[in-house]
């Protein structure tokens, strides 16, 4: 997907998750709900995928969306994510370290991808190192929730995932830790960063539950805490 800014990468992949599991492309219409914002930026969305050459669009026919490359299919399972390029799409089979055949019903809610914990930061809140946590994919979270968040690195260009309880009070979010050894991360999200295609912070999703290896009552090795 070079070429691409985040936001179209994010409509393009849409389009192939449609099309892989609806057997249809979305319309407008849906791409506009799935991204809050209107039809017309929808329409202009597309327009530059067309112009990229990603898509093309038949005239007078609200879902005549078609891919002019190739995409692989989605692995069984569930992505295990850790870094990936700034602004791609999550769930690309591209951007996994590993594929895991792992029920993503097993969470809730439902879990999108999956990110192994590293560290401590998070261990009063049952958190271990080593554990695999669930995340439902959104870009949104109610205060007090424990999200996955991508935190840009601008020398690398790489998000780095990292297992937080968010907070926000307006403009200002912080990140805190379940372990009082660790300082929260504070983040403005009204400062206008240099790429505005690349923020500095962004809600990867929202944990679903915790897989913990070691147990001995699953085939898998594996138990939901």
């Amino acid at each position: 997907m070079a070429g691409l800014t985040a936001r179209q990468s994010e409509i393009l992949a849409y389009i192939q998750k449609s099309l892989s599991e609806e057997g249809y492309p979305p319309s407008q219409r849906d791409i506009a709900a799935r991204f809050g914002f209107s039809q017309t930026a929808a329409r202009d969305h597309l327009q530059a995928l067309v112009r990229k050459g990603e898509i093309e669009i038949a005239v007078n026919d609200a879902r005549g969306i078609r891919l002019l490359r190739q995409f692989a299919p989605k692995p069984a399972g569930l992505p295990l994510l850790g870094r990936i390029a700034a602004g791609a799409p999550l769930a690309a089979p591209e951007h996994a370290e590993n594929w895991l055949n792992i029920e993503p019903t097993l969470f809730q809610p439902r879990a999108d991808f999956l990110h192994r914990v590293s560290g401590d930061s998070m261990i009063d809140a049952g958190i271990q190192d080593g554990d695999l946590v669930g995340i439902h994919r959104q870009d949104r979270a109610n205060s007090g929730d424990i999200v996955a968040a991508c935190l840009l690195d601008p020398m690398t260009g790489f998000e780095n995932i990292t297992l937080k309880r968010y907070r926000r009070e307006g403009s200002v979010v912080s990140l805190h830790a379940e372990n009082p050894a660790y300082a929260p991360i504070i983040v403005d999200v009204a400062q206008a960063g240099e790429d505005q295609e690349q923020p500095r912070f962004r809600i990867a999703g929202v944990m679903g539950g915790l897989l913990r290896s070691g147990a001995p009552c699953a085939s898998a090795g594996l138990f939901l805490a």
